[in-house]
């Protein structure tokens, strides 16, 4: 009778952080590796674009002029989804239309001066700028009153919907908790009562023990492909140590996460020779004045890019009606990223 093997039969995998289930064939991927290397055309952009309304100096779309700044600087979003004005107040309709007010400040955070750069180009030391400034803006707006939860991101490319190539990122706080942290909320505070330890603490002890999915380590961060990873080439940032939020981090913290990411990103434009695109985010805990010791801080990235550099995953067919799916294997892909360190 034949073995079940992870490597060669149609499995379901579970998401202990969400509870949700991935669903991977990678009988349908036999060989280790059927990506297409190519050479894309270099992007030339300047160092300073006068019509870049996130430059030094240039002009936004408000009228206002950004200062002249010469590391990190963090604005509030001109288009902003969220406003903090919002007055309270809902709809409904019986019990099957609601809807409710939500308060909240969306911030754009440019990560360098330069235009021409991504986190990928930059050294670690200006990429520690940015981990304090996340620091900074997380604590900051954590203490609004109305604020619940502060969700920090980056969506690098066009692709991923960037509408300006130059570093930066966003920062959402708002009133209430989103669907994915409130799954891992849930989750991570289940596993904590049971164990009294942090699911990703355990999780990560797993990890380091069978070395498959890691792609990158130093001594206090861990970079890897989750166990039930949905995109080609997902990954997640771990701290060594259980921190529950980027205001817990201390300057070695913050170096070696600036390291870490550095290190990922880099690995990640070799994949096919082309600057990778992705969304990125931080998870960590709710700014809701509650303890919530189970909560484990960690940085997801979603990268799109499947076979090539113009091959996309897309979710549609089966993973719009039932569950995410892959044919690649997160042990594939996190060997993939470990061989271009």
């Amino acid at each position: 009778m034949t073995t079940f093997d992870l490597a060669e039969h149609p499995h379901r995998r579970y998401n202990p952080l969400s509870g949700e289930w991935i669903l991977v064939s990678p009988h349908r991927a036999k060989r280790p590796w059927q990506g297409q290397e190519e050479e894309m055309p270099k992007e030339n952009r300047p160092e300073y674009d006068p019509t870049c309304y996130l430059c030094p100096t240039n002009e936004r779309a408000n009228g206002e002029h950004n200062p002249d700044y010469k590391s990190t600087y963090a604005f509030d979003n001109d288009f902003a989804a969220l406003q903090p004005g919002t007055p309270a107040g809902a709809f409904t309709r019986g019990s099957l239309l609601r809807a409710e007010s939500e308060r909240g400040i969306c911030k754009v955070v440019c990560f360098s001066p330069r235009h021409d750069l991504t986190l990928s180009d930059m050294a670690v030391e200006d990429i520690r700028k940015v981990v304090d400034l996340w620091q900074q803006e997380y604590e900051e707006l954590g203490m609004l009153d109305f604020v619940n939860h502060v969700q920090i991101f980056e969506n690098k490319g066009q692709v991923m919907g960037a509408s300006n190539p130059h570093p930066h990122g966003q920062i959402w706080a708002q009133s209430s908790i989103p669907a994915g942290p409130a799954k891992e909320t849930q989750h991570q505070a289940a596993y904590y009562k049971k164990n009294q330890r942090s699911l990703l603490q355990d999780y990560l002890e797993i990890e380091l023990e069978e070395k498959t999915r890691i792609i990158y380590e130093n001594h206090l961060f861990v970079v890897l492909v989750p166990f039930w990873a949905v995109w080609p080439f997902e990954t997640m940032i771990l701290p060594r140590r259980h921190l529950q939020h980027i205001g817990q981090m201390d300057d070695a913290d913050k170096n070696a996460f600036a390291e870490a990411i550095r290190q990922l990103t880099m690995a990640y434009d070799r994949v096919f020779n082309v600057s990778f695109p992705y969304s990125a985010g931080i998870h960590q805990s709710p700014t809701d004045g509650q303890e919530h010791p189970g909560w484990h801080l960690h940085m997801h990235f979603y990268p799109p890019l499947l076979r090539s550099a113009t091959v996309k995953k897309f979710m549609v067919g089966y993973e719009m009606m039932g569950d995410p799916q892959r044919d690649i294997t997160p042990e594939t892909s996190a060997e993939r990223l470990r061989s271009l360190f």
